[in-house]
């Protein structure tokens, strides 16, 4: 039982490591780092402290710890698709007020320019 808590702690401090290093590399945005690092750090205390599952199953009431992971683990993942969904509406929004924008901008210069070979008009 102590290989695989051993073994749990450092895939989570692996996972870690991962994180930091794509976050230094800015392969990944800092807050979205920050959720994964926290993620890491929850497999790592639960890696090597697996009691503490038993506990918090008690706790709540859940008579099989293994559900209460699961349970928990799909929470986390539906909140993250979630948030993940909004931002991805956030930019989509801003992508096409941006594109309106060239697209009046492009408007603008064709008007302001005089088409080729023809002499610019006169103001008034």
């Amino acid at each position: 039982m102590a290989n695989l808590n051993l073994t749990t702690g450092l895939l989570g401090l692996a996972l870690a490591a991962i994180i930091l290093l794509l976050l230094r590399r800015d392969h990944l945005y800092v807050m979205h780092g920050l959720f994964w690092v926290a993620v890491a750090a929850v497999a790592v205390i639960l890696g090597l402290w697996p009691d503490l599952i038993d506990r918090l199953a008690n706790f709540t009431g859940i008579y099989y710890p293994p559900a209460l992971l699961l349970l928990a683990g799909l929470i986390v993942l539906f909140v993250k698709a979630l948030h993940a969904d909004m931002l991805n509406t956030r930019l989509e929004r801003e992508v096409r007020r941006l594109n309106q924008r060239i697209a009046m901008l492009e408007a603008d210069i064709e008007q302001a320019s005089p088409p080729a070979g023809r002499p610019p008009r006169a103001p008034g």
